[in-house]
């Protein structure tokens, strides 16, 4: 046996234990930081071949620092929407200030004064642009990303596209037969006679302005309806877009149809769905009305309901994300509107991904290669908004480890102290 072989294995074991408390250490100090994943450190025994002799030779411990990043920790409510956990598999997206990208589990996202949203450790979040339509995620890389901002939203208008409304038809209302203009509803020729229901609708065109849409129902025989759909603005006094003489006034008639009732349910013996085109700042946007809801019963009671997509300018209210990852632009008015998606990322081997500060890993030749997706895709997670991915440190494993770490550490220092007094002896043998 050497002396010396035992001093240097007293010294590898108190490194080896010394970097275990180091580890611990970290553990402990980050117990409450968000995201954190616990590293741990691995012992791994050394051996030097023995000598002819028979003697044996120590060699010592080597250590290697692993990271429990695939491990989750639990989830804990909080009070802002912008507080992003991934329940499962995959890794937001973020980047450093020079555009290095860097996958993370700390989803603690703060809106900043130019709009994007950064968390405690100063990545900003990346997602897909929707204004252009669906993305397309790369397999294997994180290219097309782009920041999350918020202020891009800004002021916004939206022309209307498409609406529908649904009402209930009498039944029993008295037919309306007499001669008409060309494509117009029935009519006596008269203001006040001209049709059976009415409701309107608000529509917005390219710059938000409302363009009030009259929409009339009047009933021309058994189980016979016909439709008609004017722009408010050219109605005359009496309130229908017709002058007395039975002309068109000022405004168009937009569309025109016929419904067509089943006598024994009431309802559309087929669907109907108008196109016409609205006026939109000296030009036209299409649109399309969906009627395909109403029935006819024997009632007076009109009641009807509908909607239409598009929004007046306004400034976005509040921000929403779904479990997709879709973040909403809610305005004042309670529209939504879709305008980022944030994709998840994974690597074969979570594990082996490399840490950076500020709980965020660098995809590594160890890791493997990302697969980008969705929230609830695949083998991803999903992403639950108003919560945090909270440290998986365990604090009573950490003590528990920082005393046999300790005790160890004390263990291999009597080992060294005992190899030294031993030299010592064989020093003081020619005394």
């Amino acid at each position: 046996m050497s002396l010396y072989g035992v001093l240097r294995s007293g010294v590898s074991g108190m490194n080896a234990q010394g970097g275990r408390l180091a580890t611990t250490a970290d553990n402990i100090a980050n117990a409450n930081t968000v995201g954190y994943k616990r590293a741990s450190t691995e012992f791994s025994s050394m051996v030097i071949g023995n000598s002819h002799s028979g003697a044996y030779q120590p060699a010592g411990v080597t250590t290697q620092t692993r990271y429990a990043i695939g491990e989750a920790g639990s989830y804990l409510s909080t009070t802002s929407g912008l507080d992003l956990a991934v329940t499962g598999s995959g890794f937001f997206v973020v980047q450093d200030a020079g555009g290095t990208p860097y996958l993370t589990r700390a989803g603690s996202f703060v809106k900043q004064t130019d709009g994007t949203l950064k968390n405690a450790g100063g990545f900003t979040l990346l997602g897909y642009d929707l204004s252009a339509g669906p993305p397309s995620p790369s397999a294997n890389s994180l290219t097309g990303l782009v920041e999350v901002n918020v202020n891009a939203l800004g002021m916004t208008a939206s022309p209307t596209t498409s609406g529908y409304i649904t009402a209930t038809l009498n039944s029993n209302a008295t037919d309306v037969t007499t001669t008409t203009p060309p494509g117009a509803p029935a009519s006596s020729n008269t203001a006040a006679s001209v049709y059976t229901n009415k409701t309107s609708m608000t529509t917005y065109d390219n710059l938000g302005n409302e363009v009030m849409l009259d929409v009339y129902f009047t009933k021309t025989g058994s189980n016979q309806w016909e439709y008609a759909v004017f722009d408010r603005a050219g109605a005359t006094s009496g309130g229908f877009p017709y002058a007395a003489t039975g002309t068109p006034a000022v405004g168009p008639l937009l569309d025109s149809g016929t419904l067509t009732f089943d006598a024994t349910n009431g309802k559309l013996t087929a669907p109907v769905i108008a196109s016409f085109s609205v006026p939109n700042n000296g030009s036209s946007q299409t649109m399309t009305l969906d009627l395909s809801g109403m029935t006819q019963l024997g009632t007076e009671e009109f009641n009807p309901t509908g909607d239409t997509d598009g929004n007046a300018a306004q400034a976005v209210d509040s921000i929403e994300i779904s479990d997709e990852g879709i973040v909403y632009a809610i305005f004042g008015d309670g529209t939504r509107k879709a305008t980022f998606q944030i994709p998840l990322a994974n690597v074969p081997s979570p594990d082996n991904l490399t840490p950076v500060a500020g709980n965020a890993y660098a995809i590594s030749m160890d890791s493997g290669d990302p697969s980008v997706g969705f929230a609830g895709s695949s083998s991803f997670g999903v992403i639950k908004s108003w919560s945090l991915e909270q440290s998986n440190a365990d604090m009573a494993s950490e003590l528990t480890a920082m005393i046999e770490a300790q005790r160890g550490y004390t263990a291999n220092s009597k080992v060294f102290q005992t190899g030294s007094d031993l030299l010592d002896v064989l020093v003081n043998l020619k005394r």
